[in-house]
């Protein structure tokens, strides 16, 4: 069964995304082993933090998101800077990977300052979700659901219409 991770940074406390969350994991659950793996943000003491404040906390960041990652996965970085991708795209993603034998994939979104420079040099792929900016919680919900049509695209459900 294939492996699909999701890797975030920082927790996910809006109980409308929660809920939202669990029902497309619970979803998921018959469709590949799909696990999300919560990480800390890392704390910054300065409220009106510098940039190198900010780059040390990526950094360790960073570390954790890379150490979380499963050996051989096909890591996919959500940032801004990323390829926007169309639901049918990410489900060839998804079917590629599978077929391709080595069908991990570890989806990650960072905190609310980003992504680390070196996550985003180990990933296989870069994506956006678009142009418009999402408070990271609203951004896991909507690639958890986008995971979930992939495999009801691959799947030629009547989910996706």
């Amino acid at each position: 069964m294939q492996k699909i991770d999701l890797i975030c940074v920082g927790k996910l406390n809006a109980a409308y995304c929660a809920a939202g969350v669990a029902e497309y994991q619970k979803r998921l659950g018959a469709l590949c082993d799909f696990r999300i793996v919560e990480l800390p943000e890392a704390a910054i003491a300065e409220k009106n933090a510098g940039g190198a404040v900010i780059q040390r906390a990526l950094e360790k960041e960073g570390q954790a998101i890379l150490a979380s990652v499963r050996k051989g996965a096909y890591l996919v970085a959500l940032c801004v800077e990323g390829k926007p991708i169309s639901s049918e795209e990410l489900a060839a993603l998804v079917a590629q990977r599978a077929l391709g034998g080595a069908g991990d994939i570890a989806f990650v979104i960072g905190s609310s300052h980003g992504l680390a420079p070196q996550v985003k040099a180990a990933a296989h792929q870069r994506v956006s979700l678009g142009r418009i900016t999402l408070p990271h919680q609203l951004a896991r919900l909507v690639l958890t659901e986008q995971i979930y049509r992939a495999f009801a695209i691959n799947s030629h459900s009547k989910y996706h219409k």
